[in-house]
């Protein structure tokens, strides 16, 4: 459940300073998606590291031609490629949200 406590009431002010701080809102979460999806990037490369089959490509013998042609997935990559295509469709709702107020007459 969410806790509006600490929020002040946006029926008490301004359509402007309503506005602004909807805005202010958006961006700040489209921030911290953000940063979720760079965190998801670097556990999906550290995941990934280990496993992607270097070796047996023929890259440790100094084959490098056909070693980009071969991805090993371990279990956990489809739940992180998952995650962050939620996140990416969550920031382009937010994106799309900063700017439909944006249009509506305000700066935002």
């Amino acid at each position: 459940m969410l806790n509006f406590a600490g929020t002040p009431p946006l029926v008490a002010m301004p359509e402007t300073d309503s506005r602004q701080l909807i805005a202010a809102e958006l961006r700040a979460l489209i921030t911290r998606i953000e940063s979720s999806m760079r965190l998801i990037d670097a556990a999906m490369m550290e995941a990934g590291m280990p496993e992607t089959g270097l070796l047996e490509t023929g890259l440790a013998q100094g084959d490098p031609a056909g070693s980009a042609d071969i991805f090993v997935l371990d279990d956990v990559t489809p739940r992180y490629a998952t995650a962050s295509a939620a996140l990416n469709a969550c920031r382009a709702g937010l994106g799309h949200a900063l700017q439909c107020l944006s249009e509506s007459g305000s700066p935002a």
